[in-house]
C-alpha cells in the first residue's frame, strides 16, 4: 500500500496529550475568568532576545544559525506560505514549531514559554509544517548526475564513477492508539515509522519516502518508493547495505565479509581479497548515510521519541525536519555541531529503534530478478579495484 495515500486517506486523529489536556485548561479559564498568559515575558519578546543574543542561543533554541532562522521565515513570507498576524509575526510562529521539534515540548510548555493559548499554539505549529513540508519538491531534488569530485580519490575512481549517492531506512519513534499499534511494530517489539531516505555526498537528502510501518523491511519500503516517483537514472546507481538486494541499481556489499569501517579498524590489517577491498570502499563512502541520519537525529531530537501528535503529522515532522537539514546545508550551517549539541530532551523518552535490516530475505520479486546481474557488475568493480590495489602496492 501507497503510505502516502494511506496517511492522507485516513481520518485525521485529533492530538492525545497535545490539545486534549490543553482543553480542559481552556475549560477551566473560562470558568475563573482570570487571564492565564499574563507574563511580561512574551514570545515576541524571548524570540527577539536569542536572535539577538549569544550566537550559540539560537543554535540551542531553534537548532540553526540566526542567520539560517531569519533566511527560512524570509523564504516562507516570500512563497507565501506563512504571513503575519495580528498576534504573531513569521518569525514567532517559526520559533514555536522549532522550539517544539527541538525539545518535543509539549503544547502546555510552549503555552509557557510563548505565553499564548492551547488553540493559538495548536494551530500555528499545524500551519508551520504544513508550510514547511510545501517545501520538500524545492529543497529535496534529485542528485546531479555529475560525479562527485570525493569519487575522483584514487581509492574510488573509475570505479564509482556512476555512483550518484546511498539509501538507507530509519526508524522513528510513533505514538498510535491501541488499535494502530501492531503493524508499527518493528523487530525490537517498539513502535516506529520505516522511512526510507537516500543523501548524496555533500550530505543532502535527495529523496524522502516517510510513513510505513516499523515492521516493514527496508528493501519493501524502497520498492514501494520506486512504484511512487522515485527513480534511478539508468547506468547510475546507488550504495545500499545488506538489508537490501544487490542489483545494478543498488549495490551492497559482500556478505560473510568485514564490512562496516569498526569492523574494518578493528581487524587491524590489510583488505585480504577483491572481497574485503570492495567492502571496505563500499562502507567508506556509504558512510554518508550513516552521518546525515545521525547529524538530524541529533539536530531534531523529537525524531527520537514517540511525539503525542496524530498520525499523520508524525509523518509529516519526519519530512520537515528533513527540509530543514537540506536547508541549513544548503545555506552553509554548522554540521558538526549536532555532534556536541546538549541533549534538550528527557533521555528516558528516547525509544529503542532498529537501524536499519540486517539481511536482505528475498522478500521483493522484483529485486530478485536483477540479483545475477547487481552480483556480476559489483564482482567486475571489485577485482578491478583489486588489481589497482595490488600494482600500486607491488
Amino acid at each position: 500500500m501507497n503510505p502516502s495515500y494511506r496517511r492522507r486517506s485516513e481520518s485525521d486523529y485529533e492530538f492525545i496529550h497535545f490539545v486534549l489536556p490543553t482543553l480542559e485548561d481552556a475549560s477551566q479559564s473560562s470558568s475563573s475568568k482570570k487571564p492565564m498568559h499574563t507574563s511580561k515575558l512574551s514570545g515576541a519578546w524571548r524570540v527577539q532576545e536569542i536572535l539577538t543574543g549569544h550566537e550559540s542561543l539560537c543554535k540551542r533554541t531553534f537548532r540553526m544559525e540566526v542567520d539560517i532562522f531569519q533566511a527560512l521565515v524570509d523564504k516562507l513570507r516570500e512563497k507565501k506560505l506563512l504571513a503575519d498576524s495580528k498576534v504573531l509575526a513569521v518569525e514567532e510562529q517559526v520559533a514555536i514549531f522549532l522550539y517544539a521539534v527541538s525539545k518535543n515540548a509539549t503544547n502546555e510548555t510552549l503555552q509557557d514559554w510563548f505565553q499564548h493559548s492551547a488553540e493559538t499554539i495548536s494551530r500555528r505549529f499545524g500551519l508551520v509544517l504544513d508550510a514547511i513540508t510545501r517545501l520538500t519538491n524545492v529543497y529535496i531534488r534529485p542528485p546531479s548526475l555529475n560525479p562527485h569530485p570525493i569519487l575522483s580519490k584514487p581509492q574510488f575512481y573509475p570505479f564509482f564513477q556512476n555512483c550518484i549517492g546511498a539509501i538507507d531506512g530509519t526508524h522513528i519513534p510513533m505514538f498510535l492508539s491501541p488499535g494502530q499499534q501492531e503493524p508499527y511494530r518493528n523487530r525490537k517489539q517498539t513502535l516506529s515509522q520505516n522511512v526510507m531516505v537516500a543523501c548524496d555526498f555533500d550530505l543532502k537528502f535527495v529523496h524522502v519516502h516517510a510513513g510505513w510501518e516499523g515492521s516493514a523491511s527496508d528493501a519493501r519500503v524502497l520498492q514501494d518508493a520506486l512504484n511512487h516517483g522515485f527513480h534511478v537514472p539508468h547506468g547510475k546507481f546507488y550504495l545500499v547495505d545488506a538489508g537490501y538486494a544487490n542489483t545494478p541499481q543498488f549495490l551492497a556489499p559482500y556478505r560473510g565479509t568485514r564490512y562496516h569501517l569498526k569492523e574494518q579498524g578493528e581487524a587491524r590489517q590489510r583488505p585480504q581479497n577483491y572481497k574485503e577491498l570492495f567492502n571496505l570502499r563500499h562502507a567508506q563512502l556509504r558512510n554518508h548515510i550513516e552521518r546525515i541520519i545521525g547529524i538530524l537525529k541529533m539536530r531534531f531530537p523529537i525524531l527520537k521519541v514517540a511525539a503525542h501528535y496524530s498520525v499523520d503529522k508524525q509523518i509529516d515532522i519526519s519530512v520537515a525536519c528533513c527540509v530543514l537539514h537540506n536547508f541549513i546545508r544548503l545555506h552553509k550551517g554548522d554540521m558538526e555541531w549536532p555532534k556536541d549539541a546538549p541533549m534538550e530532551i528527557d533521555p528516558n523518552q528516547i525509544v529503542d529503534v532498529p537501524n536499519g535490516d540486517h539481511d536482505y530475505h528475498g522478500d521483493i520479486h522484483a529485486f530478485n530478478y536483477s540479483r545475477q546481474a547487481g552480483n556480476q557488475m559489483r564482482d567486475h568493480i571489485a577485482q578491478g579495484m583489486w588489481n589497482q590495489y595490488v600494482s600500486r602496492r607491488a
